[in-house]
């Protein structure tokens, strides 16, 4: 019996989901920052076997919207919970249940769906705070049909973890080919990994200001990428910064991103970066779809 299905990763900012669908997937597809609302557009992934086929969905996390980038990212994270066979609900071993968990919770109970409860970072945390952490959530809430914690980072339950997610999926078609593992568009990609490593430089006023737009990705005779991007930033005082003295810092950007988009395309690249200044982008309609942002 081939058995399919689609995957949801729910939960508060930060607390690793797009760590565990890279661990699943060995693929560095959902870009990962100790930054929270790191995850902007929603990404499917599959996982496929011999007789399953997995399709995750990785969603922006629950969180109070600012602007209407916020907007967009919880009406993704809510909608995607109602379209899946399963949830992973994730958070990780603090003990007393949050309000942003409570939120994402009380949508779950009536959603139909089959829901996990994940602990990541076990590996951070004492067997003690684990197990009290596990106790405070289902003696609260009794629809989980599994419960397990997990390292994410470290692999630990993870293996487990998706044979649980096999076994509750019920007989279906193989939605895409086996050998498919990403229905994003390869720009996609390399405009997340480009921001990933912004995210991962840049101090915290920045980041989350900050968008990456791709002029245009070109390939030659010999298949090497040129690839030129735009760096978008709100102010003109974040610009120096990410530009850095004498060109430094972006160039550390460039760098990285292009060591991992070398590694993902499986060609040379030849990346070329600039910053540009566009105010306010974050609330600008025109521009979040222009960016990918915004459903058509």
């Amino acid at each position: 019996m081939y058995k399919s299905g689609f995957v949801t990763i729910i939960g508060r900012p930060n607390v690793g989901k797009s760590t565990l669908l890279n661990h699943i997937m060995g693929e560095k597809l959902s870009i990962v920052s100790s930054k929270p609302q790191t995850t902007r557009n929603n990404i499917q992934t599959i996982l496929s076997g011999d007789d399953y086929q997995l399709v995750f969905v990785d969603t922006p996390g629950i969180h109070k919207p600012r602007h209407k980038l916020g907007e967009y990212m919880v009406k993704i994270a809510e909608e995607s919970i109602k379209e899946v066979d399963l949830v992973i609900f994730m958070t990780t071993a603090d003990v007393e249940i949050g309000k942003g968990d409570e939120y994402i919770l009380d949508q779950l109970k009536d959603s139909g769906a089959n829901v996990f409860l994940v602990i990541n970072k076990v590996d951070e945390s004492t067997p003690e705070r684990v197990a009290q952490t596990l106790q405070n959530y289902t003696s609260k809430y009794d629809f989980f049909k599994e419960v397990i914690p997990i390292s994410a980072a470290k692999g630990k339950n993870v293996d487990k973890l998706i044979q649980l997610m096999i076994q509750y999926m019920k007989e279906g078609p193989k939605y895409y080919p086996e050998d498919m593992i990403t229905d994003q568009q390869e720009r996609f990609i390399v405009m997340e990994i480009i921001r990933e490593k912004a995210l991962r430089l840049l101090s915290e006023e920045v980041p989350h200001g900050t968008a990456v737009e791709i002029i245009s990705m070109k390939q030659d005779d010999n298949g090497k990428y040129t690839i030129q991007a735009n760096l978008l930033c709100e102010k003109e005082s974040h610009k120096g910064i990410i530009i850095g003295k004498g060109g430094s810092m972006l160039k550390r950007i460039g760098q990285y991103a292009r060591q991992d988009i070398e590694k993902f395309l499986g060609k040379k690249v030849n990346l070329q970066l600039w910053v540009k200044v566009k105010k306010e982008w974050r609330d600008s309609s025109f521009l979040l779809k222009e960016l990918g942002y915004t459903k058509n």
